[in-house]
């Protein structure tokens, strides 16, 4: 990957940057939302807006960059997402604060469709897996960096915000002046939901939960631990330690369902996450270290769910169809993260903070329980015993980012950035909202 150091270099730090900032903004938010006494549910409310900006803008960024090119289209988005921020401390209010992330969603969107497009023009066939798995390292590493940025300055104050556009501004210097030449517009791939369903149920509804759990941790996981009585610190780290949880546990769960049956891999997942949230439900205005080392485990098994599911769904389709399932995968994930925080923050607002806690063990039980119910009914529901596909670390980016699935490299067109067709398997982590 020599060859590749420095294009890479350069698409890689502008999307650190923007999901360094994009941490920082879920923090920034939850922590001055909290501090000027919003609901609980008005702030879950405003976060969902951003996944729902996220959603909106997979359809339309790519109808922007077609029109304009990369550059420009890229240039424009950040312009504007460099902007929110700052807009945000400048009007307290829900309402208007519900359109910025609205905005910064479909924003967000774009430019990472633009980055992740470029990858897909760097990155040849045999290298596609390391690209893959430099590139969800990047971005988990990022997000969890993001969390400790709240503590430069006054977090309650104009600081964070303005940190947050710095870090959008210069996204902009290692995208625009990159030597990669311009890519050809990425075209989503479309499956039929309900026949996705008729595939895979369990697929279906661990990608929906999967967007469930990590949409609300991302938006009221700094609102529960500052109200559990967090330091400053123990807040950052307590998110922080969770999203590193992801990436250390990624590799054994992902190797123990390449040799058992899947569904039986997150049906047990599922229930150790359940039994932690639990504990640290039992342990919520405890002690501070004790809830981290439980993010830790909380954080290892919940964000092993989405994989699980992707894995599970392609043990069972051919690989031509891997991209168009994967995309129907990560729409329902993106679903699922929009109404997660609102249902999250309800159950906050009703009997008290620590009640997240409450609504990520209901997730995780309804999931393995239709695990449990799909295992007996469908009893067959797995890929031919030799022909499992291959578990890959999966984040929520977009659709472009889903050609550098080493599973889906049978279904890319031959071209000249194609030149082999290789595989390899390696992963890395990435639980990016």
């Amino acid at each position: 990957m020599g060859n590749l150091l420095i294009p890479l270099t350069s698409l890689f730090s502008g999307a650190a940057l923007l999901v360094l900032g994009t941490g920082l903004l879920f923090s920034a938010i939850g922590a001055q939302a909290d501090s000027a006494n919003f609901p609980v549910l008005v702030t879950g409310l405003i976060m969902s807006a951003y996944f729902a900006g996220f959603i909106f803008g997979t359809y339309a960024c790519p109808v922007i960059i077609r029109r304009v090119g990369h550059i420009r289209a890229f240039a424009a988005m950040a312009s504007i997402a460099s902007t929110l921020p700052i807009l945000h401390a400048l009007w307290l209010d829900p309402w208007f604060w519900g359109v910025l992330r609205f905005v910064t969603g479909v924003c967000l969107v774009g430019l990472l469709l633009v980055v992740e497009s470029w990858l897909n023009v760097v990155a040849q066939s045999h290298q596609r897996g390391q690209v893959w798995a430099a590139y969800m390292a990047v971005g988990g590493i990022a997000m969890a960096l993001g969390q400790w940025l709240i503590l430069l300055g006054d977090r309650f104050g104009f600081m964070p915000f303005a940190l947050v556009s710095i870090l959008f501004s210069f996204a902009l210097l290692p995208i625009t002046l990159t030597p990669v030449d311009e890519p050809e517009p990425t075209v989503a791939p479309k499956l039929s939901l309900i026949e996705l369903f008729a595939t895979s149920p369990i697929g279906v509804l661990a990608a929906i939960a999967s967007g469930l759990l990590s949409g609300a941790f991302f938006s009221l996981g700094h609102v529960f631990a500052q109200r559990a009585g967090f330091s400053e610190a123990g807040v950052a780290t307590f998110m922080a330690a969770t999203i590193l949880g992801g990436a250390a546990f990624q590799w054994p769960v992902g190797h123990l369902s390449d040799r058992y049956d899947r569904r039986w891999v997150l049906l047990w997942v599922c229930l150790s996450g359940a039994a932690v949230a639990a504990g640290g439900y039992a342990l919520a205005m405890g002690s501070e270290m004790a809830l981290i080392g439980l993010g830790v485990v909380y954080g290892g098994l919940t964000f092993t769910v989405y994989g699980l599911c992707v894995a599970h769904v392609n043990d069972l389709i051919d690989r031509e169809r891997v991209l168009e399932v994967t995309g129907g995968l990560l729409l329902l994930h993106g679903i699922g993260a929009t109404v997660g925080p609102t249902l999250a923050g309800a159950m906050m607002e009703l009997i008290n903070p620590a009640s997240l806690l409450l609504y990520f063990v209901g997730v995780l039980i309804l999931l393995a329980a239709s695990c449990w119910h799909y295992i007996r009914a469908r009893p067959l529901n797995r890929g031919e015993p030799g022909h499992k596909a291959d578990y890959v670390v999966m984040g929520s980016g977009t659709q472009a980012v889903l050609q550098l699935d080493p599973r889906s490299l049978e279904a890319v067109p031959p071209s000249e950035d194609y030149a082999s067709t290789t595989e390899t398997n390696d992963t890395a982590s990435n639980p990016r909202p």
